[in-house]
């Protein structure tokens, strides 16, 4: 477990006396040295990153327990560096990283970071690019602490240097009270990528890897679908339960005991089942499963064609519809209670966290299903996915519509079906549908019980539109002028640390180790002579 960062004199002190210790053999060690080095890399395992993650997790949820106004956020990334700028810009605009947390998406994974190429969101990726990712985002992560901090010390030497007494011990106190980029990820382990045994060794690779909140959603592993599109194939309670608890063991194995479970129900756009559960006596799980299917009644073994199946229904045989796929039909109007069952079933067999995804981003929707849930298990809390695959601008703008139509308001100038129209983006039914898309998480977080807000893909979107704006410029008529005044200079003057991008990559860091073992011999990058100098 890593250990309460202690303060920089103490540290020093600690040290200084272990070099004692060794005598003459540790003549070159300076003790100060050694204790920035070891304040640069806090965290000295992934397992470390997931205990610390997971009770900041922890306490964030017994604090929107207590006023639902203290929700968190996070944003879903594709690349270390990615997530690294998203902490950096947090700590800039908003002085702290407190419930701010980083999204691991399975669909980013699949699209960005498979080996085969751009793959959709069906677990046809490869497994281990997960925690593979989950590492890099927190080396990222740890770099940024190390930048930050190694500027600190700069500072400090600077300030030594210039006699400044009041500025040395502004710096020593902005050490002493650093606070880490490490935040908490919520990892889409999809549907578990195969058996229960297939999740607990992914989950435990992913915790080894820093991992503290674990997604997995309800869907059949081998026929997984993105939850915004069709074909959703769902497994009976008991196969789900199994793999909440194979990643609940998998956090007990490594001593990440308040490790948190995400149990994800795609049941609201899932018409289809595989599976027809064993039922041993009636109102268990698998018999209300089983009351789901779309089933026509027959009167005896004799109505059956061969190969087809049968199941007795509350005293009546019945034959449930079964697809030339072998696939069964859910009852058509039946997901919001499938929803309701599923997240009282997760949270009653050992998930922490519920993710109920959706078609649309509707407060009253998302709250009716909540509530219910809630009358049995009263502290139900919801991850959200405030997804890219929707469009935002015109369901909200519907959700406008609809309400001032059932107010009987005058709606006649706008075209319920045309609304994304830039004619009405001045309009004032546009102005309020912006208004509610701007409340959305606040709204939801006080009336529907969503604890923690995400967008699963917000940098595959901003990198592909940034990358667009700037190929139409530089490859057309601004030249140069594209990159300078749309990038370089934008960043010099909204402060984005990556103008320097040397010193993003470490080049300072590795300077100052350079001069702690080589002293005067150090040849060092960061000369009169280094580019960087002109920003």
């Amino acid at each position: 477990m890593t250990s309460t960062p202690t303060s920089y004199q103490s540290e020093i002190n600690s040290l200084a006396s272990l070099r004692d210790q060794a005598g003459a053999a540790w003549g070159g060690i300076n003790p100060e040295f050694a204790t920035r080095m070891k304040l640069q890399n806090r965290f000295k395992t992934g397992l470390d990153i997931a205990r610390y993650t997971a009770a900041i997790m922890r306490r964030d949820m017994a604090e929107y327990d207590a006023d639902s106004s203290s929700y968190t956020q996070s944003l879903g990334c594709w690349h270390g560096f990615i997530g690294q700028q998203k902490m950096i810009a947090i700590k800039k605009h908003h002085g702290t990283t407190s419930k701010r947390y980083l999204y691991l998406s399975g669909w980013m994974v699949a699209g960005m970071r498979s080996k085969f190429g751009p793959l959709p969101d069906q677990s046809m990726h490869e497994k281990t690019s997960v925690p593979e990712l989950i590492e890099e985002l927190y080396t990222f992560l740890k770099q940024a602490d190390a930048r930050e901090l190694n500027h600190l010390f700069r500072d400090l030497d600077e300030a030594r240097a210039a006699g400044d007494a009041e500025r040395e011990a502004e710096l020593l106190a902005a050490i002493d009270d650093f606070e880490t980029h490490v935040v908490p990820i919520i990892a889409d382990i999809d549907a578990g990528f195969g058996n229960e045994e297939a999740t607990y060794l992914l989950a435990k690779q992913m915790i080894e890897a820093g991992a503290c909140a674990i997604q997995i959603e309800n869907q059949v592993s081998d026929a997984k679908q993105c939850g915004h599109q069709d074909g959703k194939v769902t497994v009976p309670h008991e196969d789900f339960l199994a793999k909440i608890n194979a990643v609940r063991y998998a956090f007990l194995e490594l001593g990440v005991d308040d490790g948190v479970i995400v149990a994800r129900t795609d049941s609201l756009g899932a018409g289809l089942t595989q599976k027809i559960p064993v039922s041993t006596q009636p109102g268990d799980l698998a018999s209300q499963y089983l009351s789901f299917l779309e089933t026509t009644p027959i009167d005896s073994a004799d109505d059956l064609a061969d190969g087809e199946v049968a199941i007795k229904l509350d005293g009546q045989l019945v034959r449930p519809t079964r697809l030339p796929n072998g696939l069964y039909r859910f009852k058509a109007g039946s997901g919001e209670d499938r929803v309701v069952l599923d997240c009282i079933t997760s949270l009653q067999g050992g998930a922490d966290l519920l993710w109920i995804e959706t078609e649309k981003p509707h407060v009253g929707q998302i709250k009716a299903m909540v509530d219910r849930v809630r009358e049995v298990v009263p502290n139900a809390k919801l991850v959200y996915n405030n997804s890219p695959s929707f469009n935002w601008t015109l369901n909200f703008r519907q959700q406008v519509f609809d309400a001032w139509a059932g107010e009987d308001k005058d709606v006649s100038e706008y075209s319920r079906d045309d609304l994304m129209d830039g004619r009405y983006d001045d309009t004032p039914l546009a102005i309020e549908a912006d208004n509610r898309i701007q409340s959305f998480q606040a709204d939801a977080a006080r009336d529907a019980g969503i604890y923690h807000h995400l967008i699963t893909l917000p940098t595959y979107h901003t990198a592909a539109l940034s990358t667009d704006n700037l190929a139409r410029g530089y490859f057309g008529k601004d030249g140069m002028l594209a990159y300078v005044a749309g990038v370089q200079r934008q960043e010099i003057r909204q402060g984005i640390q990556t103008v320097k991008h040397q010193d993003m990559a470490g080049s300072n860091i590795g300077d100052d180790h350079k001069e702690y073992f080589s002293g005067d011999q150090a040849l060092k990058a960061g000369g009169k002579d280094n580019t960087m100098n002109q920003f």
